[in-house]
């Protein structure tokens, strides 16, 4: 079993179990939990000392998931999502399905269409959003690379997943914009 395969596996079962991880995602090192346990959500909260009214991205593996978890999808984004060039959060209207807790108070909801060989796989078997968040406190600069990252933080985690750690690469957060339910849309992060 490869070291990838290995890595895949330990994090689901520690995800099914409400463990908090930080994992590589397809931009940067994120802290991530299944998107469906709230205890595991406020634990996130909680090692970031994030304010709750700010919300988090949520990642899915596939387009197809989208419906589960949002009311109604403008076809635009489908278009969007398949023709970005970069990793591209949309911030959604009607969010359904998922804990209050990640829903922002406009009942909004932002969700990545991951890709990346460790994140779409650990998303795909859990069969679940995925949380992500920046691996960093709450208004610090989000680590570019793993050797970033603050030992406090790594020690707040269940676990740090043991592949990519020595990816350099020139990443940054994904591009979010946000899409009515007219199909209009407007860039909040480029």
């Amino acid at each position: 079993m490869s070291k990838l395969e290995i890595e895949v596996q330990k994090s689901v079962e520690l995800l099914s179990q409400g463990k908090v991880i930080l994992y590589p995602t397809d931009t940067i090192w994120g802290l991530g939990c299944d998107a469906t346990q709230p205890k595991a959500i406020q634990k996130i909260y909680k090692i970031k000392m994030r304010p709750q009214q700010k919300s988090m991205i949520l990642l899915l593996d596939s387009t197809e998931k989208l419906p589960h978890y949002v009311a109604n999808i403008p076809a635009v984004a489908y278009d969007l999502i398949q023709n970005a060039v970069s990793p591209l959060t949309i911030v959604y209207s009607n969010a359904k399905n998922l804990p209050k807790k990640l829903i922002a108070g406009d009942g909004t909801i932002a969700i990545r269409i991951v890709n990346g060989d460790y994140c779409k796989e650990v998303v795909r078997r859990l069969g679940k959003p995925l949380v992500s968040t920046s691996a960093n406190i709450s208004g610090e600069p989000a680590p570019q690379i793993f050797d970033q990252i603050s030992e406090n933080l790594k020690q707040k985690v269940d676990y740090v997943v043991e592949v990519h750690r020595s990816r350099i690469r020139s990443v940054r957060p994904s591009t979010v914009i946000k899409l009515e339910e007219d199909g209009l849309f407007t860039i909040l992060r480029p």
